[in-house]
């Protein structure tokens, strides 16, 4: 039993960590789209990498979908959404 404990609660820091990542997205889109520009640095470049490379693959499958009103785009919200309850499920059936 405490061996499917630990493992629910992995899947819940990773589904908390994935959910942070996604955010973190949104915001340095939205600052992007303002037309903020961050001077090229080489760590700053990775991080940014790294966050499109990990969070775009699950928001693309939302991106498809009518979400957008006027300028504002819901899919992020969505997709957090969805995120949440099927990870709640899942680690509802592995939580002894």
């Amino acid at each position: 039993m405490k061996a499917r404990q630990e493992i629910a609660d992995f899947l819940s820091a990773l589904l908390t960590v994935y959910v942070i990542v996604i955010i973190a997205w949104v915001l340095i889109s939205f600052v992007f789209a303002m037309g903020v520009r961050v001077p090229y640095s080489r760590w700053s470049n990775a991080v940014l990498d790294f966050l499109r490379d990990v969070a775009n693959p699950w928001l693309n499958l939302f991106r498809r979908l009518p979400l957008r009103v006027g300028p504002l785009d819901l899919s992020p919200i969505v997709a957090i959404l969805v995120l949440q309850i099927a990870g709640g499920i899942v680690i509802g059936l592995v939580e002894p």
